[in-house]
């Protein structure tokens, strides 16, 4: 049913709305370009963006919620799914939070667990094309069960962690999971 698509709060638009921490984006140099996976990890990786492109077969159709009240439906995805990289980097028993670290110093935080939906995935492509400048080129991380705000843009890292520590908009009160469905939106605390 549409309705059941929609949580609690969320308004239809038609495409998404551009939100960034910083007023200018700069280019990414791609030939060194590198997005590394470390922390609690057995096998610590960094690859080229060329290599992820080679690796990239997954897709993902998924809706798309921000916090600030509106949805997408539909938004098309293609990469790396993350519980396949998960497989490559073997996350240790006691890493149970990630951070993922961006190009222009944003950061946020989850719990790991959201790594092994089966939409989480790592993007390059969105509705079919090379991912925009403004929503996320190069890589993008897309988390289809929270919040927009814990989709990274510009993706240069995931951090594994043992203990949470919060993000960019976590620090400023935002909820540090960001469930649609629950309307985590802001801190309780």
């Amino acid at each position: 049913m549409e309705k059941d698509r929609l949580p609690k709060g969320q308004k239809w638009i038609s495409k998404p709305v551009v939100y960034d921490i910083v007023k200018d984006i700069k280019d990414v140099d791609l030939s060194t370009y590198r997005l590394k996976f470390f922390g609690a990890v057995e096998n610590p990786i960094e690859i080229t963006y060329e290599q992820f492109v080679s690796m990239a077969k997954d897709r993902t159709v998924a809706d798309f919620h921000c916090v600030t009240t509106w949805s997408v439906k539909d938004i098309s995805w293609e990469g790396i799914k993350t519980k396949e990289l998960l497989k490559m980097i073997k996350p240790k028993k006691e890493a149970k939070f990630v951070m993922a670290h961006c190009l222009e110093g944003y950061t946020t935080n989850f719990p790991i667990d959201y790594l092994y939906d089966e939409a989480s995935m790592l993007a390059y492509k969105m509705n079919g094309e090379i991912i925009p400048k403004r929503h996320g080129f190069p890589i993008r991380l897309v988390i289809p069960s929270l919040y927009a705000w814990k989709s990274a843009k510009y993706l240069t890292a995931l951090e594994f962690m043992t203990h949470d520590k919060k993000g960019f908009w976590e620090l400023r009160g935002y909820h540090d999971v960001g469930d649609p469905w629950k309307e985590e939106r802001f801190d309780e605390d």
